[in-house]
């Protein structure tokens, strides 16, 4: 019985210094993205079918907030959120007037030569 207890105890301490395999824990992307481009073409004064053509159909519209549309983006990798976006329209009517941005992080990268001309 000692014998059988000893040869259990060094197995599981063998097991130990073993790396154990992980599970995969692959990437979440939820929302709308939203992109430099797609931005920069909202305008003021655009009609909701304008804003639904260039932005797509935005992922949170409240029924007690018609006049507001939520773009939300949210990324998780490795159970950790990397990289979050939101941006908010308001509408009066049929038409956009205010639009805020500020939880808007676009990407920002090197500026190719030549495009400040």
């Amino acid at each position: 019985m000692r014998f059988k207890i000893i040869l259990l105890s060094l197995s599981l301490a063998a097991c130990g210094s073993v790396p154990m395999p992980t599970t995969y824990k692959m990437d979440i992307r939820q929302g709308n993205y939203v992109t430099a481009e797609m931005r920069d073409k909202l305008k003021l004064g655009m009609s909701r079918a304008q804003v639904r053509y260039v932005m797509g159909t935005p992922m949170i519209k409240d029924v007690f907030h018609v006049n507001r549309w939520d773009y939300v983006y949210r990324l998780e990798h490795n159970r950790e959120v990397t990289e979050q976006q939101r941006l908010t329209l308001y509408f009066e009517g049929d038409n956009l007037v205010r639009i805020d941005d500020s939880g808007l992080h676009l990407p920002t990268g090197p500026v190719a030569p030549g495009a400040d001309k």
